[in-house]
């Protein structure tokens, strides 16, 4: 999952995010403490965290933000930052300089996770946007850092993610599941087996003992010394 939390902020005033299902952690509070360390002059960037990269642009004094894993190129990530940008002053224009905390993000968030699965998903769809490639070029010189940088000294910051993919779960739980019912339907067939198997050779010892005068044979072992 290359795109897994966005946010669009006014300095350190977060006015709309969103974050994956598929995962949990304190990102948002790691991303509470980047935003402050944000210039408010216009720029991108992105910062190393572990297995994880923050990335940003900041336009007019709104950043917007998003985290991905490293596996993910810095082109998607951008391209989807552009596109959150393009729709963020299409439904808002300058409302977000004024703006209280989170007063967008009822309205905004599900753009945010409907534009987080496209660019998640089918990232291809990006190159079929002309506006999009060219903004793409500007990725190539984005300055990328670890984020220790912008850290005071003696200031430190741990980002936790839990991945908690619910169908890997599921899908977990199901072989788990199947597995546990083989086993139990494997030691009935056994059991089964055995108990025919005993079943068996009590009826055959039954016989026997009836066919040779008891249980001690007796019969059969007077015969056999006739025939001696």
């Amino acid at each position: 999952m290359p795109i897994v939390y966005a946010l669009v902020a006014r300095g350190k005033t977060v006015l709309a995010e969103f974050t994956n299902t598929s995962v949990t952690g304190n990102f948002p509070t790691v991303t509470r403490v980047l935003l402050s360390k944000i210039p408010p002059t216009d720029s991108r960037m992105s910062y190393i965290y572990d297995n994880f990269i923050f990335h940003y642009i900041t336009s007019s004094t709104i950043t917007y933000l998003c985290m991905s894993d490293d596996t993910s190129s810095h082109r998607v990530p951008f391209a989807f930052l552009s596109k959150v940008q393009e729709t963020w002053n299409q439904e808002y224009g300058t409302q977000g300089l004024t703006a209280i905390a989170f007063s967008m993000n009822d309205a905004f968030s599900p753009l945010l996770k409907g534009l987080m699965d496209r660019y998640n998903n089918d990232p291809g769809a990006i190159d079929s946007v002309s506006k999009v490639k060219d903004q793409i070029e500007g990725v190539k010189s984005v300055m990328v850092e670890n984020i220790e940088k912008v850290l005071e000294r003696g200031e430190k910051i741990e980002l936790l993610v839990d991945k908690t993919d619910r169908l890997n779960q599921q899908a977990f739980k199901f072989e788990k599941q199947s597995k546990r019912l083989k086993n139990v339907m494997w030691w009935k067939k056994v059991k089964m087996y055995l108990m025919f198997t005993f079943l068996a050779a009590v009826i055959i010892f039954a016989i026997s003992a009836m066919a040779c005068g008891g249980i001690d044979f007796h019969g059969c072992k007077s015969d056999k010394r006739r025939l001696m």
